[in-house]
């Protein structure tokens, strides 16, 4: 676990490495996908805009980008910025997280999302009533401006069924092909969710930072890899930052747990007091290198898995 008593500086720098251990982290990360990117302009603080976020990305050699923030959908600034940079090689995504400010557990704002090419559905993060509920006791997160409270939403009814809004997000994800992410429900809404959803035809299942938030067991996320599901680790949690939860040592078993061809590292970076997310990149395939992790995983996790899911070619 992180230290409480630790400080960050606003943007943690990237240690310097050997030249040697540099070529190597550069050459593993050309073709990455980072499908949790928290660049702004967003509610809530962050440390660099949405262009330098897609420049540092193209300029490591990533394969695509995928935007997320918690209250609008990203699809029209990817169009802005291919529009701006034609000639740009890596692919700009985006996608509508369920919260308030999207109407909740809302099947127009899928379909509006969808439409506008969106490629992945977050089911509720900061409204949901879990998060709600595991801080109750303090505020998180701390927006720049005072918002109105959330509404606490779960995609369960009064009796532990799915509700019929959630089952009809589910056919609008299956008929588009989309990602289906857990958002921050607990996992025990994420077992209803999802095997419902595989009823449903929908084909490709995430789980946002399983270890955090969400509640899995070993257990549980060895059952929800049965159901089809990907294991996406932020890895803001596993490097110098206030997100810091877990050491890279926790990954290496987490990925023993899911599978190498189940697990997504998403950077879930932009976030103040933290590394730019192309940094937290370097940082943690150089920590899975010390931890004697092959190429061949290290590949999966932070770019074929992830590139499989937006229908890229690995």
């Amino acid at each position: 676990m992180a230290d409480a008593n630790t400080t960050y500086p606003t943007i943690v720098p990237l240690e310097p490495m050997d030249p040697a251990r540099a070529a190597e982290v550069a050459r593993l990360l050309v073709g990455a996908v980072d499908l949790h990117c928290h660049s702004g302009p967003a509610a809530m603080p962050r440390i660099l805009g949405h262009t330098q976020a897609f420049q540092e990305a193209e300029d490591a050699g990533f394969k695509a980008l995928l935007y997320k923030d918690h209250y609008y959908v990203g699809m029209p600034h990817c169009a802005v910025l291919k529009d701006i940079y034609p000639d740009s090689k890596v692919e700009l995504f985006s996608g509508v997280a369920l919260n308030n400010a999207s109407g909740g557990i809302n099947p127009h704002a899928v379909d509006h999302a969808i439409k506008l090419g969106g490629k992945i559905v977050w089911m509720p993060t900061f409204a949901a009533s879990n998060h709600i509920q595991a801080y109750a006791a303090k505020s998180f997160p701390k927006t720049a401006k005072p918002m109105l409270p959330p509404i606490p939403l779960t995609v369960l009814d009064a009796n532990g069924e799915l509700i019929d809004e959630a089952k009809q997000i589910c056919d609008l994800i299956a008929e588009a092909d989309i990602i289906l992410a857990g958002g921050h429900l607990h996992v025990s809404e994420l077992f209803v969710l999802f095997e419902e959803a595989k009823k449903r035809g929908v084909k490709k299942m995430m789980v946002n930072h399983p270890t955090y938030i969400i509640g899995c067991s070993d257990d549980d996320i060895r059952s929800l890899v049965g159901l089809g599901a990907y294991m996406e680790h932020s890895i803001c949690m596993f490097v110098p930052s206030r997100a810091k939860q877990h050491e890279p040592s926790d990954l290496v078993h987490l990925m023993e747990v899911a599978g190498a061809d189940r697990t997504i590292l998403g950077s879930d970076l932009g976030l103040t007091q933290a590394p730019k997310p192309v940094d937290g990149f370097r940082m943690i395939v150089s920590n899975l290198l010390d931890l004697q992790v092959s190429e061949e995983d290290i590949r999966k996790i932070t770019s074929a898995n992830a590139a499989r899911l937006l229908d890229l070619a690995a």
